[in-house]
């Protein structure tokens, strides 16, 4: 529990100065709002639907960079990079807006509303 703990207040300190978790496009914004993309249980933007190139283009750039300061972030730590990205996704599931889509890490896409938390059980 602590280590989760430590993982999500570098996290939040991480979003509010990562571009890759705090910065996108307008093309990503539009994708997020039209349910085009949405936000994983692992940490990584996904695929809702068939996108186009330039889409799939700035979404995998997107994932690269928080690969990247997860990577870092998990080295710095001491835990694994897929522990970061869980943690992460915590973090990002909490800011959905409304109608925006994720996946939890079991099941299939769905869509957020208001009155259900898409924040799994194990976010704490």
């Amino acid at each position: 529990m602590r280590k989760l703990l430590l993982l999500l207040l570098a996290l939040v300190s991480l979003a509010a100065t990562g571009p890759a978790l705090a910065q996108d496009s307008a093309m990503i914004v539009q994708a997020r709002r039209a349910g085009l993309i949405g936000e994983r249980y692992d940490g990584y933007l996904g695929f809702v639907a068939t996108p186009s190139a330039g889409l799939r283009r700035q979404v995998n750039a997107i994932n690269i960079r928080r690969r990247s300061l997860y990577y870092d972030l998990a080295t710095r730590k001491g835990v694994t990079r897929e522990e970061v990205g869980i943690t992460a996704a915590c973090s990002l599931f909490r800011r959905l807006g409304a109608g925006e889509y994720y996946l939890p890490g079991q099941g299939s896409w769905q869509r957020y509303a208001p009155d259900r938390s898409p924040v799994p059980s194990y976010c704490g």
